[in-house]
């Protein structure tokens, strides 16, 4: 069975935004105040994080989150990333290091940005001053395992920098960041039914580095998905609209959203 806690579903910005305020969303549904984009991935005994938000420390104490196989990173800007620092607490409760993974691209930036946290498989660092973790490359259409839980990451195109979506189980499960268009070969990878599918909307608009509501319908429905999510949404999209105008297989996320899937 698999757990998927949406620890935060807001765009850069959060909701509300220190520009914006609460943009278009009502302040009186609580279900319109986002933190940034961080999700909780339990399959049998494999725990992942799915990024690591600004917001992360308080996700994870809100959710009881003290154990993690691993971090899978989807790409690299900082609402996405720049959370890694509260990786260190898990580092203290597991005394060692912790893999994380991402494409060349992504893992280049994280030892520019934060050198003092890379750790080597067989040293870790000293987890009372620093994190600890060992980063893990993955290529596009590889598949990789994290101990029964298999995954393949797929190229999403489009996005201003590179992005990273992940098929866990050969498409049970589908995790999509930012993006503009989903390449046509990750279909290939897709061999069973699609339970479920997360997708990013920081508008409904979209934008010339986001996909809008009209072209990740397209995509659910090409997926063939039973169930959908849209993540990662900015002030502009109140959670009682964008349940309104999407199909009743398709509901907005929310911060700690529950999901399960047999």
């Amino acid at each position: 069975m698999y757990k998927i806690v949406i620890l935060g579903s807001g765009a850069a910005p959060g909701v509300p935004a220190i520009a914006m305020g609460w943009g278009n969303c009502n302040p009186e549904n609580p279900r319109n105040f986002r933190t940034r984009t961080t999700t909780y991935f339990e399959y049998n005994d494999t725990k992942l994080l799915i990024d690591t938000s600004p917001d992360l420390r308080g996700q994870m104490l809100q959710n009881g989150i003290t154990s993690l196989s691993a971090v899978l990173y989807t790409h690299s800007h900082a609402d996405h990333l720049h959370g890694i620092d509260d990786l260190r607490e898990i580092n203290r409760i597991n005394h060692g290091s912790l893999d994380v993974y991402g494409s060349d691209d992504t893992v280049r930036v994280i030892k520019q940005r934060f050198p003092y946290l890379v750790a080597t498989p067989q040293k870790a660092n000293n987890v009372s001053m620093q994190p600890s973790l060992v980063a893990n490359v993955v290529n596009y259409y590889e598949p990789f395992y994290i101990n029964n839980l298999k995954i393949v990451p797929i190229r999403l195109l489009g996005h201003a920098v590179p992005s990273t979506g992940y098929i866990f189980n050969d498409g049970e499960i589908v995790y999509v960041a930012d993006y503009r268009k989903l390449e046509d070969k990750a279909l290939e990878f897709i061999k069973k039914d699609v339970e479920l599918a997360i997708f990013p909307m920081t508008t409904t608009k979209g934008s010339e580095f986001h996909a809008g509501l009209n072209e990740i319908l397209q995509d659910i429905k090409r997926l063939g998905c039973k169930k959908a999510i849209i993540n990662h949404m900015a002030a502009e999209c109140d959670y009682d609209v964008v349940k309104t105008i999407t199909p009743e297989n398709v509901e907005p996320a929310y911060d700690n959203m529950l999901i399960t899937v047999d």
